[in-house]
């Protein structure tokens, strides 16, 4: 069963409040939107018949507005002849012609007033499909905000990233202890040997501190480029 019953449960229909009560607000705005584009076709569907009556109904009309204007010849052309009789007999034709163009233009101003409905409707209708397509597009737009917003936070909390936190931590303490070691000589006094060994091992340390450093980098300038998206 469809979201709506009928026409006017369309027109009336406030999206937002359907879209605050439903569970799944994606899934329920795409079928708030193939309802109403069914709805649409169907509109439009009896529309294009009822101008196809109309134009019938116009075409009938002219051909008996013809027949009456043949039958009032024909009663002057009685009368020129002297036939009043034929003369009487041809108008009483004229006027039975007459009073159905008379009715069928009745008709046709009730086809007409149909017309003008059924315009109104599909205008209607259009405004209130691209109020829901506009709904869709928003509700998109948030969920790939939220989805994205997710994600960094899995990365941010993830436990890699505390690991690296960690070894980070781990290889700035040995530096402090090498220099405290360094330190120790300073105050003790060491050979040049111990001093260019001293300065090897910082080295290497410093290297794989500046190594961590880069690789910690490229995670977090994807995390805050995903965050700008």
């Amino acid at each position: 069963m469809g979201i709506f019953s009928r026409f006017a449960d369309i027109i009336n229909s406030n999206i937002s409040a359907l879209l605050d009560k439903a569970e799944d607000p994606e899934k329920m705005v795409r079928l708030i939107i193939q309802e109403m584009e069914d709805t649409l076709v169907e509109v439009r569907s009896t529309s294009a018949r009822v101008l196809a009556d109309k134009k019938d109904l116009e075409r009938k009309i002219e051909r008996m507005q013809s027949m009456a204007q043949d039958w009032h010849a024909k009663a002057e052309l009685a009368l020129e002849k002297g036939r009043e009789d034929l003369a009487k007999a041809a108008l009483i034709e004229k006027q039975k012609v007459t009073d159905a163009v008379t009715l069928m233009e009745n008709d046709l101003i009730a086809v007409e007033e149909q017309i003008a409905k059924l315009k109104e409707e599909i205008n209607l209708l259009q405004e209130k499909l691209e109020d829901a397509k506009a709904r869709q597009k928003t509700i998109l737009m948030r969920k790939k905000a939220v989805s994205s917003r997710l994600d960094v936070k899995r990365q941010l909390d993830s436990s890699k990233f505390d690991n690296a936190m960690n070894k980070f931590d781990q290889y700035e303490s040995r530096i402090d202890g090498i220099e405290a070691e360094v330190d120790s000589y300073d105050l003790g006094g060491k050979s040049l040997q111990d001093e260019f060994a001293a300065l090897e091992a910082e080295d290497s340390i410093n290297s794989e501190l500046e190594a961590l450093k880069q690789k910690m980098k490229k995670p977090a300038a994807k995390a805050k480029k995903s965050t700008k998206a």
